[in-house]
């Protein structure tokens, strides 16, 4: 396995140290409420994402319950990403793990 499966705690940690974070769930999920700072990545702009980013800074990747990111974690760590992570859980942990209200699409 070339990623790690992290908790929501690992992940606050992981966002505090600037790590990037992305969000793979459909467009009307992220739209209806995100982690703040994912970006939104589909099949439509997966490789653009992955030209711009960067491959040194941890990468967290999320769905809904943490099953597909799983999946999207494994093939971003093949692409060059140093160090990948799948939120375990998914959006769904998230969102029982904080106390504020989901951050919203603007």
């Amino acid at each position: 396995m070339n990623f790690r499966r992290i908790d929501v705690a690992e992940a606050r940690r992981l966002l505090a140290d600037n790590a990037q974070i992305i969000d793979i769930r459909d467009d009307q999920s992220y739209a209806a409420g995100h982690i703040e700072a994912a970006r939104h990545v589909d099949s439509g702009n997966m490789q653009e994402f992955v030209q711009e980013a960067d491959l040194d800074r941890p990468l967290i990747i999320y769905c809904y319950h943490g099953n597909m990111s799983q999946g999207a974690a494994a093939w971003m760590a093949e692409q060059g990403f140093e160090h990948t992570f799948s939120l375990d859980g998914g959006y769904e942990a998230w969102v029982d793990k904080s106390s504020a209200a989901p951050a919203a699409s603007k």
